[in-house]
């Protein structure tokens, strides 16, 4: 699965670590999603979407081998 969370987090001027605390994750999760290592649950992708101000279809491209 890929996803745009890198751009959508650098508009809103966040870092890791500050995305990370507002969804109560560690830095690494974000970094882990970041970088396709690892898919959010769920619950995560509402949260992170949320403060993104995007849809969840916004921020994470589901693709034909998913």
């Amino acid at each position: 699965m890929k996803n745009n969370l890198k751009i959508e987090r650098a508009i809103k001027d966040l870092t890791q670590g500050e995305l990370a605390g507002l969804v109560n994750v560690s830095r690494q999760t974000i970094n882990a999603i970041e970088t396709n290592k690892y898919v959010p649950s769920t619950i995560l992708a509402l949260k992170i979407a949320r403060i993104c101000e995007k849809t969840v279809e916004d921020l994470f491209i589901l693709e034909e081998t998913d």
